[in-house]
């Protein structure tokens, strides 16, 4: 099975570090022409100048900002095509459910849920025109399970999940296909500052295999679900965990 990605725009967001780099990376070696954003305005910018490809541009934005979101939906409406869109962009803040601050719940939403929407309502638009599209939405194994502390970023996953079902009975018909890739852990530069050895180890100990996944494991589900070895797999969530949630 030969995969490429020649010939084809593929939009990622929040790709400037961990699953969404690994993603991007690997779409770029396969061919494709791609739109990143991420947060940083220095790292975009250094991005950009380290990119000297035109099959390349990164765009800065913040879905927790109206305006800055906003400016990037005016941007992809100036594009005739985009075959794949991957909304990885996603934060975290962990707290009782009793102690969540507002913000915190406003923010959460607006990058994990409302900005894949807001997103997946532009390309949708276009991906109809062209009669193809391959929409893949990175959730997490917290949209399907529960813990402490994570009561707003379930609610935001397992609401990313609702969204992936139901516009994909929608745009099917259009040779659309909307799927969701839930990782558990992912060992990651995140990962490693904000747990310490012994608590990766006490997590890894949890999954079947024994490990964390590394952010290849999960773009290498991303890469199927996008491509055109892809024809009928549409609607679902693919768990990729290790196992973890079975055990």
């Amino acid at each position: 099975m030969k995969i490429n990605f020649e010939g084809k725009t593929v939009l990622v967001t929040g790709a400037t570090r961990g699953i969404g780099r690994q993603i991007a990376d690997d779409f770029s070696a396969l061919g494709a022409r791609l739109i990143l954003t991420g947060t940083d305005p220095k790292e975009i910018k250094r991005l950009n100048r380290r990119s000297s490809s035109v099959k390349m541009k990164y765009y800065c934005v913040d879905f927790t900002k109206p305006e800055s979101t906003e400016l990037f939906l005016k941007e992809l409406r100036k594009i005739n095509k985009i075959d794949v869109c991957i909304n990885n962009a996603g934060i975290n803040r962990v707290d009782y459910i009793d102690e969540v601050k507002t913000e915190d719940w406003d923010d959460i939403l607006s990058v994990n849920l409302k900005a894949p929407f807001l997103v997946m309502r532009e390309v949708a638009r276009l991906m109809k025109k062209n009669h193809y599209g391959r929409i893949v939405n990175i959730a997490s194994i917290f949209g399907v399970i529960g813990k402490e502390k994570r009561s707003v970023y379930s609610a935001s996953k397992f609401g990313l999940r609702g969204l992936t079902v139901s516009s994909s009975n929608e745009l099917a018909r259009f040779n659309i296909l909307v799927n969701a890739v839930s990782p558990g852990f992912v060992l990651t530069d995140l990962t490693r500052r904000i747990l310490s050895s012994s608590q990766i180890r006490a997590l890894a100990s949890q999954v079947p295999m024994k490990r964390f996944a590394c952010a290849k494991d999960i773009s290498n589900v991303v890469i199927f679900l996008a491509s055109d070895s892809n024809t009928y797999i549409n609607g679902q969530n693919i768990v990729v965990d290790g196992g973890y949630v079975n055990a």
